[in-house]
């Protein structure tokens, strides 16, 4: 299990939290794209991307035995933040159906380009999978 980290008196965040400590195995997942496992672009919307990237993210996790609950950390990298900024709806629905309820530590980045060019958002994670108690 992890403990999300809320100083005293600061404002709850929305959809992320401040801090998250957490013992276990780590699983550090590079920047995964919004293609699919045959490295193709299905879209070039945002928010398609978006949902793509976190799947990719998952399917990640999955290989160490792990899920969106162990994750503790993301940092997105975005090739352009107002369209970000405009499609939040989709991409939180998008990030609901499959992340779920969990909000690690989170960053948000524009960057200028991504090496992928039809990449729109790149997103880089980290998860902490409980150490295993002996039976």
């Amino acid at each position: 299990m992890h403990e999300v980290l809320q100083p005293f008196g600061w404002a709850p965040p929305i959809g992320y939290a401040n801090g998250i400590a957490a013992e276990g195995q780590l699983v550090v997942v590079g920047g995964q794209v919004g293609w699919n496992a045959e490295q193709r672009f299905e879209s070039d919307e945002l928010a398609d991307q978006v949902g793509q990237t976190l799947a990719n993210v998952v399917a990640v996790l999955a290989e160490a035995g792990a899920g969106p609950e162990h994750l503790v950390s993301m940092t997105w990298y975005l090739t352009d933040l107002a369209d970000y900024a405009a499609k939040l709806k989709p991409i939180g629905q998008a990030y609901r159906a499959i992340i779920g309820r969990n909000f690690p530590a989170m960053a948000v980045v524009e960057v200028a380009r991504l090496v992928e060019p039809r990449a729109r958002v790149e997103i880089q994670a980290l998860a902490v999978v409980p150490t295993r108690q002996a039976q």
